[in-house]
């Protein structure tokens, strides 16, 4: 069982669904339509479904700076369990590889419903960089999608629980959940 207080969480592929973003700027503004989420199977995005890297790079852009119409969504459940931890501690952490917060701070208490004084997010610029930020603020358990990311975090004693996308079936080593009520059955308010 997880001490609401010694978890944090990653943002993209964990709460936000940023794959289906990535796709649906890739159809609507680049006419790219042929790829699907299932497609995804490696983390790095080059090479997927042929998008020229000029592409690749403007669409996360994009993303990154918050220039897009169409709505991120968060993943279903993820609003109401992130809301009753929140009940039980505060801030709740969330620690991003983003190079810095820009507009996902208001995207998670837009769609999350936690007050910004609720919310913690540190960007580190870095998937290697969360390591830090986690073992600064005591935190035991990472909910993170990148499996590599997974294998440093438990080098430095956290133990990671991976969030099941397609980029990630290769796991043989870590506890996952496919969704975010697994997730929360894990928990101990």
């Amino acid at each position: 069982m997880i001490d609401p207080m010694s978890v944090a969480f990653d943002i993209d592929g964990v709460v936000a669904d940023t794959i289906s973003l990535f796709i649906e700027i890739a159809r609507n503004d680049f006419n790219i339509n042929q790829l699907q989420y299932e497609d995804i199977t490696s983390y790095s995005l080059e090479g997927i479904g042929g998008i020229d890297q000029d592409v690749m790079t403007a669409i996360l852009e994009k993303i990154l700076n918050g220039n897009y119409s169409i709505p991120l969504k968060p993943f279903d459940g993820a609003p109401e369990v992130l809301r009753r931890l929140g009940q039980s501690y505060d801030p709740v952490l969330f620690v991003t590889a983003r190079p810095y917060p820009g507009p996902i701070t208001e995207w998670i208490t837009d769609n999350i419903g936690l007050e910004s004084g609720a919310v913690e997010i540190v960007a580190t610029g870095s998937f290697e960089g969360k390591t830090d930020i986690l073992l600064e603020r005591n935190i035991s358990y990472f909910i993170e999608d990148r499996l590599e990311t997974c294998v440093f975090l438990k080098d430095a004693g956290i133990t990671p629980i991976l969030f099941k996308q397609p980029w990630n079936r290769e796991n043989q080593l870590f506890y996952e959940v496919s969704n975010w009520q697994e997730l929360e059955a894990l928990i101990e308010y």
